[in-house]
């Protein structure tokens, strides 16, 4: 157990202890004393709270299931117009965060607005605004989620469809199964390991969705915990309600382990892989297969971008008054800064797990990656709420001045945050690159006299790169799209795109909101693109 201490196993298990922090003060919380306040809302608002964010989970997994299944099961299994533009333009939906979407879902159906003026400019003047529909509410979040996370399905789901057998295909038909029996009985099946863990990413961003929630008046879990911070400036009553949610979350997980306990998912081929051909689709199925990949596509990028760009020209002194050099200066500040802290840490922290190999390390470790599953809201609060804490029982006992200030509203505080929401996406990513690193390697190395030290910044790193530009690019793409942790934390007077959006619209300002919400698709669009070819490799090239 407590073999093969060094420095790297120190430096690692510091790493973990710290990202455990927030998780830590959040389940302490439900032992605190509250305001009046939480009993009040617990007979009023509570139920509400845990209803609503329940109905929004539901449906918002049926329809990311439905489209990115769908979808991927299309461009993975036949040939159609704009197959091979579609499997990777189906994931620019990653670009368009929810609270966006549901700016322009608003923007387009609202009395007057973008669907008015076309109708009027095809047929003239009338009353077209009782027959246009509106998307609001809960079914106007539901929406908005569903477009802008549904790729999280459809990239794992089409990387399981494209390494299927053929022997899985030619099965069916030996069976006599009709393509839609083999569909569901034997290759949704197979691929049900990738879809889950597509629909758990889903989950996890739509609990802690939230811009497009706020936006559309919809209580949850997660606009509850920021209202009892902000309006009630209710700090212990916020983590209680960050405890209930992260209940919910790990009851799902406990659900869905538990579900597929004895459950097997591949099969054996006996007769060797074979790589599988896609079938070419002619007339109507052709038709119906590209009409039905645009929808999505447009729906989830084309839509968003339009309308944000329709605004835009529409009102160019909004793109004049923007601060856009400041916004994206402040932007790539973040980012810049955030992912080298994410990659040097996750790089030591791996690497203190590989030379050190020691159980509790790895346990620590492991729980230390959970902090992808908490909602920024709930991080934000919760390490505002541990530096009071750590403020008031641990530094004025030594009379030492107050490090509030250094923490709170500060670019340091957002980064720290950033880092233990995002910790996960580094640590892993980083930890998959070190799997192709054989330990001969490493001993290797020592034989020729390299340092530990050495061995890290010499041999590992340079074979790590790729690995490294991955991380930093999603990392990246995450910081862009962030809306609550940098809403709570930002230093004064400090904004982002996101921000910039949000609170435009949160003051009833869509034409405003367009301009920063257009910059941010644009920028993150690009990050995509450049990512593509490593979230799409495939072996039909």
């Amino acid at each position: 157990m407590f073999k093969n201490l060094n420095v790297w196993f120190f430096l690692s298990l510091t790493i973990s202890l710290f990202v455990l922090i927030p998780i830590i003060t959040v389940f302490s919380s439900f032992f605190e004393n509250t305001s009046d306040y939480y009993q009040i809302l617990k007979e009023t608002f509570l139920i509400e709270y845990i209803l609503n964010s329940t109905i929004l989970l539901f449906f918002v997994l049926l329809f990311t299931f439905l489209l990115g299944t769908g979808t991927a099961y299309l461009v993975s299994f036949y040939n159609f117009p704009l197959s091979n533009f579609f499997k990777w333009a189906l994931i620019l939906s990653f670009a368009v965060p929810p609270y966006i979407y549901a700016y322009s879902l608003t923007a387009f159906f609202e009395n007057y607005g973008t669907a008015y003026t076309i109708l009027k400019n095809l047929f003239g003047d009338n009353n077209y605004n009782q027959n246009i529909p509106k998307f609001d509410g809960m079914f106007g979040a539901i929406l908005s989620i569903t477009f802008s996370l549904y790729a999280y399905v459809y990239i794992l789901a089409r990387a399981s469809f494209l390494y299927q057998s053929q022997n899985l295909i030619e099965l069916g038909k030996n069976l006599g199964f009709t393509k839609f029996k083999s569909f569901y009985k034997i290759i949704l099946p197979a691929a049900r390991p990738a879809i889950v863990a597509g629909l758990s990413l889903v989950a996890m961003e739509t609990l802690a969705e939230f811009g497009a929630v706020d936006f559309f008046s919809i209580n949850t879990l997660t606009t509850g915990i920021y209202n009892s911070w902000i309006a009630f400036d209710d700090l212990a009553f916020a983590n209680r309600l960050s405890f209930f949610l992260l209940l919910f979350i790990f009851t799902l997980f406990i659900i869905e382990n538990f579900s597929r306990k004895n459950a097997k998912y591949h099969f054996n081929n006996k007769g060797g892989f074979k790589q599988k051909e896609k079938i070419i689709l002619l007339g109507s199925k052709a038709f119906l297969a590209f009409i039905f990949c645009f929808f999505v596509f447009f729906m989830s990028f084309l839509f968003p971008l339009g309308q944000m760009l329709y605004w835009t020209i529409k009102f160019p002194e909004n793109f004049f008054d923007l601060q856009v050099f400041n916004l994206l200066i402040n932007t790539l500040h973040l980012v810049v800064l955030s992912s080298l802290v994410l990659i040097i840490f996750s790089l030591v922290s791996n690497y203190g797990n590989r030379v050190s190999n020691n159980k509790i390390l790895n346990i620590f470790s492991t729980l230390s990656i959970s902090g992808y599953a908490i909602p920024g809201v709930i991080l934000a609060i919760a390490f505002i709420s541990f530096i009071a804490w750590f403020d008031e029982s641990i530094v004025k006992s030594f009379s030492l001045f107050s490090i509030k200030k250094i923490f709170i509203g500060s670019i340091l505080g957002l980064i720290l945050v950033y880092f233990i929401r995002f910790y996960s996406l580094a640590f892993n990513g980083i930890k998959s690159g070190y799997e192709k690193i054989n330990i001969s390697v490493d001993e290797s190395s020592y034989l020729l006299g390299y340092s530990k030290r050495k061995t890290f910044m010499n041999i590992h790193i340079p074979f790590l790169r790729n690995s490294l530009l991955f991380i930093a690019i999603l990392i990246s793409l995450e910081i862009i799209r962030e809306l609550p942790i940098t809403l709570i934390l930002r230093p004064f007077n400090f904004e982002t795109f996101a921000t910039t959006a949000y609170i435009s619209a949160s003051e009833d300002l869509l034409e405003a909101a367009a301009v920063p919400s257009l910059f941010l698709i644009l920028i993150a669009a690009l990050f995509i693109i450049i990512t593509s070819k490593y979230i799409l490799r495939d072996n039909d090239k």
